[in-house]
């Protein structure tokens, strides 16, 4: 690695596993210090102390604002600040548009929308006060790009992390914060087998089909993986990236192009 982050802080959500996990071990290797924000303390624990010195655990839930704010806290006393920030934490559904249950929906978008959206302030407010700006890079996918006959919930939600970074990135550059998103493709991983039980039962398909069939659908041919999308993480949040402003990047072997 080159040492890219050398001296930055970042806070990382959903970060003890899976994606999150291999945006903190890559930051680390660059020179960071990374907090491990996750709702299972104990698995952040584990992945912090795998990763070593440059990072730290913290608990976070990003559906209350009090956990938000105490994780933001921590963070800065523990790490003396926050330059960068990933908002990683999410979670899938699907079903049926006839099936969709309101405690479903307000779940989900409970973590994936108003999470980003307060997680994004709080962070942002500490960026300000502090002054010399910073990254914030949320989390998409190439399912806020199209509707999906099972997945409306799911797609409309990363469909508003789109919007939001949008709009926050217009907002946030004038204090020097760039605000930008990454949406992955198809990932595999432990999640994908919550993702296939969905497809396995409104498809009719046999387990492991659908993960078979949406990787050898994938241009590059096969799905990605978590260090597929470390580059682009580490990039949007250097120098080089200081004049990209709400943008959203497809990282997905060629699923989506737009």
């Amino acid at each position: 690695m080159s040492g890219r982050l050398e001296g930055k802080t970042a806070l990382i959500t959903g970060a003890a596993r899976g994606i999150g996990f291999a945006f903190a071990r890559a930051y680390a290797a660059e020179g960071a210090r990374v907090a491990i924000a996750d709702i299972d303390r104990d698995r952040a624990r584990a992945a912090a102390a795998e990763i070593g010195d440059n990072a730290i655990a913290v608990e976070m839930d990003v559906t209350r604002q009090e956990s938000i704010d105490r994780a933001v806290s921590e963070t800065v006393e523990r790490l003396g600040r926050i330059d960068i920030l990933i908002n990683n934490a999410a979670l899938f559904t699907a079903a049926p548009i006839v099936e969709i249950g309101r405690g479903d929906y307000e779940r989900v978008f409970s973590i994936n929308v108003a999470g980003v959206l307060f997680t994004m302030q709080a962070v942002a407010r500490h960026m300000i006060a502090r002054g010399g700006g910073g990254k914030i890079i949320n989390m998409a996918s190439q399912a806020g790009r199209r509707g999906e006959p099972l997945v409306a919930v799911y797609c409309a939600t990363k469909a508003a992390v789109i919007s939001l970074t949008q709009s926050a990135g217009l907002d946030l550059i004038g204090h020097g914060i760039n605000v930008n998103a990454i949406a992955p493709g198809v990932v595999d991983g432990e999640h994908w087998d919550g993702v296939d039980a969905f497809f396995a039962k409104y498809e009719n398909k046999a387990p492991g089909q659908k993960k078979r069939e949406v990787g050898e659908a994938v241009p590059f041919g096969r799905m990605g993986r978590a260090d597929d999308l470390t580059g682009m993480a580490i990039f949007l949040a250097t120098p080089d990236a200081d004049y990209i402003v709400a943008q959203t990047y497809n990282v997905d072997g060629g699923n989506w192009m737009s």
